[in-house]
Parts: structure tokens; sequence; C-alpha cells
């Protein structure tokens, strides 16, 4: 049986979740709006969400349950939909190094 790994959103996030349109399709999520918390060993994601429900530990509108595959599933108001981490792009740092700062002379100082 697979073994979910809960991520719950934070409070501020989930205030805006809860009011934004509901949208189809794939969720983005930021791991900084989330904590990571317990796991669950369950059939499926609904399973999941049954038996949190039963233990005192809902699933709220905005949760994850991740599986074991790494795949992310966000808890909505009509159930569980895809989602995926979107991390914060890495800048590059360029290869070639800056110009050199030049010194000040005796005669400028």
């Amino acid at each position: 049986m697979p073994v979910f790994r809960i991520h719950r959103m934070k409070e501020v996030p989930r205030e805006n979740f809860r009011w934004a349109p509901h949208v189809s399709g794939m969720a983005n999520v930021k791991p900084k709006d989330y904590e990571a918390a317990a796991e669950v060993e369950a059939e499926s994601e609904y399973a999941a969400w049954n038996l949190l429900r039963g233990a005192g530990q809902p699933l709220n509108v905005g949760d994850l349950l991740e599986a074991p595959t790494g795949d992310l599933r966000i808890c909505k108001y009509v159930g569980f939909e895809e989602a995926r981490w979107i991390l914060p792009e890495v800048q590059q740092q360029s290869l070639v190094p800056p110009p050199p700062v030049p010194q000040p002379s005796a005669a400028q100082v």
C-alpha cells in the first residue's frame, strides 16, 4: 500500500487559495507556501482523505499529498487534481570573470 507524504498549506496562502476562482487542470504550487507534515498509508488519495478525516486531522482545501513516485495531488473543493512544484529560477553565474576594479594611484588620493 502506498505511503503519501502530507504537505499542509500555510494559513496566509490558504486564504488566498480559498477565495481564488476554481481553475481545473494542473495546479502550480510553491514550496514556501507549505509545511511538511505526517505520512499516511492508503490505497489512493481519496482513501487517505477519508482516513485523515476519520482521525480528526482532515485534509483542507489547498493541502497536498505526495505519492511515493513524487507525483503531487492538491485537495480542492471538487476533489484531488494534479499539482507540481514551481521552483524559483536560479540565476546562472557568468563564466567570464568581472572586470578588475581600478585601484587609485597615489597621485589620485
